[in-house]
């Protein structure tokens, strides 16, 4: 469907919602397409086709509100969602932070073609999917020690986003991405071991072949193969880079606008104090040219900006949309995001930490004795207390070297107190919407044996 096609239908749905009684609202239309196969024992296990058009609309009546959506863009869904949402935005719970941006507030202009967030090429044929994952489970298979491939996976999809507001915003892009996976399995009965690789690029032209993504999975399962349980203590902790971005991720839940405006945040009166060590930063960069997270504006129409999180250690900002920033007497970030089912909230998209200077085999060197965490299961994170523990597996590490695969540990530790230790390599994949490197941590407490 058009961008204009897209642009009538939120522009229709404005009108019946204004018709039915709402005193300001916005909506979205989303159309999409997708494909994905899925290969097992070289032969089609699964092949998956969706496409269409969602929509979705926010009326407000006052401080109160409600959204509805639909797959079906009919005039008379169209008029029967406006009706409903105003009946309901009337029974709805008074918000005196809820409302659309100022009309001074909203992005003006923009280039698209600039976030190259659209692959333009053909979509790919089942076919060519079909063979990346035949590719990727064969290039599996051909690693000594794999005994079986679980899945291996191709995909495509496409899609197309415009928002319009009543207050005069209206907006779209369209979005593509291209992805190979794979899961093998090393080992025989209760000593199977299972570990994977994937790769998804928004231009299909940038995706690395299926076959080295395959043979990293196989690689990766072998390694992990015989795995004993740690020791006990206290000991430096290496978290890769495949997982690292799950601690900063944290960070980024603990200052979202959301939690701080209930109070449920372990940093909740952390702004302008160290949350990093001074020579690292934490940047948002929502205008990376063929990345996942970057957009033009967010769901709210605000336009978006590079932004410091934080600072030379020092936390500056929190993530915001608009009625969270109400709540809090500031101002939004930009970081509104939302479903065509779902009122806005605040997220990030695009962030940087500040890399290091070592790889992470000099870290590795560096930490002596102590753990390489490659996968995570589980998780118990306190909200309002930052206390940390999850279940890990990964590589136990003596003299600097890799000794044998370890499973069945738990690390546990204080987020506070862990991120003011971070030590980053210089290994981030400069394609990925998070840039967070390996992360070496000391004094961590590991629960094994």
């Amino acid at each position: 469907m058009s961008d204009t096609r897209l642009s009538d239908l939120t522009g229709a749905l404005l009108e019946v919602a204004k018709r039915a009684g709402a005193e300001a609202a916005d909506a979205m239309a989303v159309d999409g397409r997708s494909i994905s196969i899925d290969v097992r024992g070289g032969k089609l296990e699964q092949a998956e086709r969706s496409e269409g058009v969602e929509i979705g609309l926010r009326v407000l009546i006052g401080g109160r509100q409600a959204c509805v959506s639909a797959s079906d863009i009919s005039a008379r869904t169209l008029s029967d969602m406006a009706e409903r949402a105003v009946a309901m935005a009337r029974e709805a719970p008074n918000d005196p932070y809820a409302g659309l941006a100022d009309p001074a507030q909203l992005a003006q202009s923009w280039d698209i073609t600039a976030f190259e967030l659209e692959d333009t090429s053909a979509e790919p044929a089942a076919s060519a999917l079909e063979a990346d994952a035949r590719t990727a489970e064969a290039a599996a298979l051909a690693v000594s020690g794999v005994s079986q491939v679980q899945s291996a996976s191709a995909s495509y999809s496409r899609k197309r986003v415009h928002i319009a507001a009543s207050n005069g915003f209206s907006g779209g892009y369209g979005r593509s991405s291209r992805a190979v996976s794979a899961v093998a399995i090393s080992g025989e009965g209760l000593s199977m071991e299972r570990d994977w690789a994937a790769e998804s690029r928004t231009f299909q032209a940038d995706l690395p072949d299926a076959a080295s993504i395959g043979a990293q999975a196989g690689q990766r399962a072998v390694e992990r193969a015989n795995p004993r349980r740690p020791k006990t203590g206290a000991y430096p902790v290496l978290f890769d880079e495949r997982i690292s971005g799950s601690l900063i991720a944290h960070l980024l839940a603990a200052i979202n606008g959301s939690a701080i405006s209930r109070g449920a945040s372990w940093l909740r009166d952390a702004m302008d104090t160290p949350v990093l060590p001074e020579a690292l930063s934490l940047t948002e960069e929502p205008h990376r040219p063929r990345i996942s997270g970057s957009r033009p504006f967010d769901a709210e129409g605000l336009p978006t900006r590079r932004r410091a999180i934080v600072e030379n250690g020092v936390l500056r900002s929190w993530t915001l949309d608009l009625a969270t920033a109400r709540k809090l007497g500031l101002e939004s970030t930009g970081n509104a995001t939302r479903g065509t089912a779902s009122p806005p909230a605040p997220s990030v998209g695009n962030v940087t930490l500040t890399p290091g200077v070592q790889s992470r085999a000099e870290l590795l060197r560096d930490m002596g004795t102590g753990l390489l965490v490659t996968s995570f299961i589980g998780a118990t994170i306190n909200p309002n207390t930052g206390d940390y523990s999850r279940g890990a597996s990964g590589f136990w590490v003596e003299n600097g070297q890799i000794q044998y695969p370890v499973n069945e540990c738990t690390v546990a530790g204080n987020l506070r107190e862990m991120l003011m230790r971070i030590i980053p390599a210089n290994d981030a994949r400069a394609h990925l919407s998070h840039l967070v490197p390996s992360l070496l941590i000391e004094g961590l407490t590991l629960a094994g044996q």
